[in-house]
């Protein structure tokens, strides 16, 4: 695509494009022997790999409208998105309204320049390599494709250091598989601040990784970009880097502070891997010195952490290099099983195992290889690691959702579980139980014990030589006789091939070698940690355990050998010597320099070339070989021994084990050869003027001729075997480049993406974005009404199957969210005599006329029950709207008139009776005085309320009316009965009376009512 704006573009100074280390770098000045382990970036400018999904646009926008308008970024942008595949992009053309650097949708083998922006065109996946950007066609169906994860990687294998990775706003997790690779290069990573995101998914998977160095707004990223290029690749002027004396120095504080704070010593790591590293840091804090990068350190214990966390930076994932896990699913794992009883254990150690990938992939391996067997077995698989939070991490076994590009489908289904809500996986039960995952340094802290695999994978290559010749016999003795050892593509055993076998070369597997005499048990003691040291058992004086009483042909056959057998060293093919035989001080003597025990290192003069000659030839042949007459150096004169090299057969049971051999120095009677070598001087023309000097100075010379003859052969052909090997490795080192670089080109890429369609179909959204609000908001606007009103409703279909409900309903129906789509007469209700519901909403469907119910719930509360047809715009019928409205406070509102109707005609009928109706409590004191006692007795109704009922009854009767209570008090019902009164006046009033508990709702008598008649009035009544 041509460019949309005529840009600024300047030209990039060469001194960024030739260096690859930055000028004035305080970490500059540090040997040159310390390289690299990766090839160097073919571009002398960053790359920043930009991804984004749904909500990208808006994030393209404020990231180049941030970025300053004339100022040289010095820096390549390419712009990785979520394309619809069948959709023409304008991408570019957008990006361009909002920056002035030449935007260009990329074509396959597009070379990248600086200050320029690259766009992914649509159903493309993307590489860089080699400074170019390359297309290729999507090798996974739409929906599982992840172009960010792809194109990062890539850049970060390509780019290392120089290589930035952005993720933006986007939905899934593509991009965080590809951030890892990026910071595990050394690279620099930033995410968009999720809470400026429209879609925070991608932003908030790559910040979970705890990587991220930089959480920004997309128009805060350009400034802090910038600062950081211009620190870390020196695009500003820089002071004089210290002295290296000085720089030393100051890692050896950082050294220190790391080791203080977490307790782990990176001083034997490699010194370019840390320096990288502290580099990098430097650049994200913008420092120039490296002693203020201490002082830094010292005053932010939070920045220790961080470096700490860089420092141990596991780039892994499932099934990491296929074909070495090929292999080993092929050579090893059935090996681990074979001979093994069903039950026995089979133990492996995964030390360096970061967030646990690749310990799970070995445990799936077990796991499917003991349901091929049908049998079971106990699978324990440790692992371990320094970063406690990658530890956490593991032991969850939750991995994103981008893992699929790794594990396969059968395996995905096997062996995890896809959460609904995010998308991420979780490690099955099945296979999370064969897992132990433990914190451990593997210098410091003891081994694991008795394994069967060993699996450490590109953890040695950054670590220096003496941490390498520490672990590679750590693991031998962790291994069982026979156990495998795992290492990765760029890491071997180095000098301790004599404990291993190769098992396959390219895929680095070894075998362990069984324990032979002297086999580096020194090493082994050297380099264990100190609580697991081995050291010589010490047992009881005495007889040993087990051994019988030496028997005297065993004593009469050693001193025989002791006096009459030659001298003799057992060694194995490269000379180590695993056992002496007499007294070898004659012959060999210790050589300077490191103690060793190689026959050859340690033959004394004269016998050192011989020796290697006869060695050379027993182990090519294989069979014993002689050589007489050799003149061996001792104490200032020459001996004559006849030098014997016999193979040995390895114990049968050990076929790993290599042959060993004998070495046998015979002394020799006399000089052999002598008479015929005289002769063969004599029969030479004029060898009459030879004297006999002359003659035997000829023979030894030409014994020495032939003996430095011998020697030339057996070193041509030691460097013709060396060559021939070199040229094996050559070829295999170029196989291994050419696999590296296919593997460059061929990333697998197999997850789902949660959205595919991005900023493309802006245009055709926004109509749908504005109704879908606007239909949002009026949702909203209704449930909200239907949970104001307080009225229950639900809403069912002709099927009776509830569509909705409102919260309101569900304290006269037991309903929860998961009943929608479930038949309303199936869910319980609370509805206290009324079970015809569903006989009632299919009555209203049938005959479109609306009914209404009062019911009543268990609890006591009222409900006015409606059901109405559910009648579209359309006038369609497509259901029935069931409501309940509490009306229970109406129903109590009603009874509460009813009672006070019944009060009011009761006290009507008080207030007009003739007779005189009084109320009192237990205690006497009147409570009611009707206006027919204040005409029977004289007293007015306030003064009558004031008294006691004792001041109406005279003293003779007091004692009969106290008794009159107490029955009434326990509500037994008593006849009428004559009593006499005290009027106002004083006059004595003979009346009857008809006495009355009051009983309260619980049966309880609280109070008595009285109805009292004149005698007289008594007796016209019943006359």
């Amino acid at each position: 695509m041509t460019r949309m704006k005529q840009p600024n573009v300047k030209q990039v100074p060469p001194s960024l494009e030739e260096r690859d280390t930055p000028v004035g770098s305080p970490l500059a000045a540090e040997p040159a022997a310390e390289a690299d382990l990766g090839v160097r970036p073919k571009t002398g400018f960053p790359i920043v790999g930009i991804g984004a999904s749904a909500g990208g646009l808006a994030a393209f926008e404020a990231f180049f409208s941030g970025m300053p308008a004339e100022t040289d970024s010095g820096m390549a942008f390419v712009l990785v998105q979520h394309l619809a595949p069948d959709h023409k992009s304008i991408l570019a053309e957008l990006v361009s309204r909002y920056t002035q650097m030449q935007v260009f949708e990329v074509e396959d083998g597009m070379a990248v320049q600086p200050n320029c922006a690259y766009i992914i065109p649509p159903n493309r996946d993307m590489a860089f390599l080699d400074g170019a950007l390359q297309l290729l066609e999507p090798a996974a169906p739409r929906g599982l494709r992840l172009p960010i994860d792809f194109f990062f990687r890539s850049l970060a294998q390509d780019q290392h250091e120089r290589a930035i990775c952005i993720v933006l706003s986007g939905t899934g997790s593509d991009g965080t598989l590809g951030l890892r690779a990026v910071k595990g290069e050394g690279g620099m990573a930033m995410a968009q601040n999720p809470e400026s995101t429209e879609h925070d998914g991608m932003p908030r998977s790559a910040i979970a990784t705890g990587l991220v160095d930089f959480v920004l707004p997309p128009a805060e990223m350009p400034a802090q970009l910038i600062a950081y290029v211009a620190h870390a690749f020196g695009r500003t002027p820089r002071p004089v880097s210290p002295p290296v004396p000085k720089a030393a120095d100051a890692l050896k504080k950082i050294f220190i502070l790391l080791r203080a704070q977490t307790g782990h010593d990176f001083s034997q790591y490699k010194q370019n891997t840390v320096n990288r590293r502290v580099e990098r840091r430097m650049a994200v804090h913008q420092i120039g010195q490296l002693a203020e990068y201490v002082r830094y350190l010292q005053q932010t214990p939070a920045e220790v952490e961080s470096l700490f966390r860089d420092l141990l930076i596991g780039v892994t994932n499932f099934f990491r290099d296929r074909e070495a896990f090929a292999a080993i699913q092929e050579q090893v794992i059935p090996r681990l099983f074979a001979g093994k009883a069903a039950g026995a254990a089979i133990r492996i150690w995964v030390p360096g195992c970061s967030t646990g990938e690749e310990a799970y992939s070995l445990a799936m391996l077990l796991q499917e290889q003991m349901e091929a067997l049908k049998e079971r077995f106990k699978l324990q698989v440790f692992a371990t690691d320094l970063d406690r939070q990658a530890i956490e991490q593991a032991r969850a076994g939750v991995y994103p959702a981008s893992i699929a590009a790794d594990v396969s489908p059968e395996r995905l289904t096997r062996f995890f579980r896809q959460e609904p809500d995010n998308g991420v996986y979780r490690v099955q039960k099945v296979l999370r139980d064969i897992l132990v995952f433990s914190e451990q340094d593997v210098i410091r802290d003891p081994p694991f014990s008795r394994l069967d695999l060993i699996s450490c994978r590109n953890l040695m290559i950054y670590m220096g030589g003496d941490l390498q010749k520490k672990l590679i016999p750590l693991f031998h003795y962790a291994l069982n006789p026979g156990g495998a050892l795992f290492l990765g593509t760029s890491e071997t055993v180095g000098e301790f091939a004599d404990l291993f076998v190769t098992l396959d070369r390219k895929s680095k597997l070894y075998l362990r070698k069984g324990d032979g005499p002297g086999a580096h048990h020194s090493a082994v003691r050297r380099n264990l940690p100190p609580a697991m040291e081995v050291g010589p058992v010490s047992r009881p004086a005495g007889k040993a355990p087990g051994d019988s009483k030496l028997q005297l042909q065993e004593l009469a056959e050693r001193a025989l050998l002791q006096q009459y057998a030659p001298v003799g060293a057992l060694v194995n093919p490269t000379g180590d010597i695993l056992y002496l035989h007499g007294r070898t001080g004659l012959y060999l003597e210790p050589a300077p320099g490191e103690a060793g025990m190689n026959i050859l290192k340690m033959a004394r003069e004269g016998l050192r070339r011989d020796l290697t000659t006869v060695l050379h030839k027993a182990v090519a042949s294989g069979e014993p070989v002689r050589h007489p007459g050799v003149r061996v150096k001792t104490n200032g004169d020459f001996t004559l021994v006849d030098l014997v090299v016999q193979p040995v057969g390895a114990r049968p049971c050990v076929s790993t084990e290599p042959t060993l051999f004998l070495v046998i120095f015979e002394e020799a009677a006399a000089q052999q050869g002598q008479p015929e070598m005289t002769a063969a001087v004599e029969a030479t023309p004029g060898a009459g003027a030879l004297t006999t000097d002359s003659v035997a100075r000829i023979a030894a010379l030409t014994r020495e001729l032939q003996a430095k003859e011998e020697f030339l052969q057996t070193t041509n052909e030691e460097l013709e075997t060396t060559n021939e090997e070199l040229k094996s490795s050559n070829e295999e080192m170029q196989s291994v480049n050419e696999e590296l670089q296919s593997t460059n080109e061929e990333l697998e890429t197999s997850k789902e993406e949660l959205q595919s369609v991005n900023e493309e179909l802006a245009t055709v959204n926004a109509e749908l974005q504005a109704k879908v609000v606007d239909l949002s908001r009026a949702n909203n606007d209704m449930n909200n009404l239907l949970a104001g009103t307080g009225i229950g409703t639900v809403f069912v279909d002709h099927q009776l199957c509830i569509q909705r409900f409102t919260p309101a309903v569900t304290q006269v129906i037991n309903l929860i969210l998961t009943d929608v789509g479930r038949p309303v007469g199936h869910i319980v209700s609370n509805l206290a005599g009324y079970d015809r519901l569903v006989e009632d909403v299919r009555t209203v469907l049938d005959s479109l006329i609306p009914k209404e119910v009062e019911v009543r719930t268990i609890s006591g509360a009222w409900y006015l029950l409606r059901i109405r047809p559910y009648r579209t715009r359309e006038n369609v019928i497509e259901g029935a709207v069931i409501t309940f409205t509490e009306i229970t406070e109406m129903k109590t509102a009603q009874a509460a008139l009813r009672e006070s109707e019944a009060l009011r005609c009761l006290a009507a009928v008080v207030r007009d009776a003739n007779d005189a109706v009084l109320v009192q409590d237990f205690e006497g004191r009147i409570l009611v005085w009707n206006p027919g006692a204040e005409k029977m007795y004289g007293w007015s109704e306030a003064e009558a309320l004031a008294m006691n009922i004792r001041d109406l009854v005279p003293k003779s009767y007091r004692e009969e009316s106290l008794t009159t209570v107490k029955q009434l008090a326990r509500a037994e019902v008593l006849e009428p009965y004559r009593l006499q009164r005290i009027a106002k006046n004083g006059r004595i009033v003979d009346v009857w009376l008809t006495a009355t508990a009051l009983v309260n709702a619980t049966g309880e008598a609280y109070a008595v009512v009285t109805t009292e008649r004149t005698r007289r009035a008594q007796d016209e009544h019943e006359a």
